[in-house]
């Protein structure tokens, strides 16, 4: 087993059974193959601790924030979706023990690695639930989870991209943003898009995407990027 000390230090837990933390680490492709490695992937775990996760942040929230429902669920979509636990799990550094395949280790591509990160992050928690208890989650949360609210809360993070571009745009100019379809090219089962966003007749980013609502999402991103909101 490797030596897994120094990320207890940074998660601040140190666990009863190693072997939890440890499992919690196996990404499905190590398995595939290391077919007689000691110890499952870590589906089972993400999926406890996904709920765990959820109760935590539900619980904090309701006891903090008199806010009403709408409110209160885009903050917990917000902490809890793959972005934010994916950078959680990159400033813990656990992506170096995580165990994967030699092909899933030289994949660079940033998207599928979050994800990887995002899950580990997750089945950490449902081992730590499972070795500690939830009050010991509860307090991992509130710790590393929780502490990204107030970003979240004060740039209307929790909000999807293309709300918040329209809120800043009728803020600042009384304007709602129109998308403009550029370009589609690809066969019909791997399309894409390039789409304009425009205030009035000005053409203020361009995104792209698979679909045309995410090629629009991609150009919002782009918009508040470029006018600083």
């Amino acid at each position: 087993m490797n030596d897994l000390s120094e990320l207890e230090k940074k998660l601040g837990v140190t666990f009863k059974n190693q072997a939890l933390l440890q499992q919690a680490l196996v990404h499905r492709s190590y398995i595939n193959e290391h077919p007689k490695f000691a110890l499952g992937h870590n589906e089972r775990l993400e999926y406890l601790g996904d709920a765990v996760l959820e109760l935590a942040v539900t619980e904090f929230l309701y006891a903090n924030y008199p806010n009403p429902e709408g409110d209160l669920t885009n903050w917990r979509a917000s902490l809890v979706n793959a972005k934010t636990l994916g950078d959680v799990g990159v400033s813990l550094g656990i992506d170096q023990f995580i165990y994967l395949s030699r092909g899933e280790s030289k994949d660079a591509n940033s998207k599928a690695r979050s994800s990887i990160i995002a899950n580990a992050i997750e089945a950490i928690i449902g081992a730590m639930y499972l070795d500690q208890g939830f009050e010991v989650c509860q307090d991992f949360v509130d710790r590393i989870v929780l502490a990204k609210l107030p970003n979240i809360i004060e740039n209307k993070l929790y909000l999807d991209p293309k709300s918040r571009l329209q809120e800043a745009s009728q803020e600042h100019f009384g304007i709602t943003p129109a998308y403009k379809v550029l370009e589609e090219w690809g066969p019909d089962h791997d399309k894409h898009f390039k789409v304009a966003v425009l205030f009035e007749n000005d053409q203020i980013a361009v995104g792209e995407g698979p679909s045309k609502q995410e090629g629009q999402v991609s150009a919002a991103k782009a918009a508040l990027k470029n006018k600083g909101w």
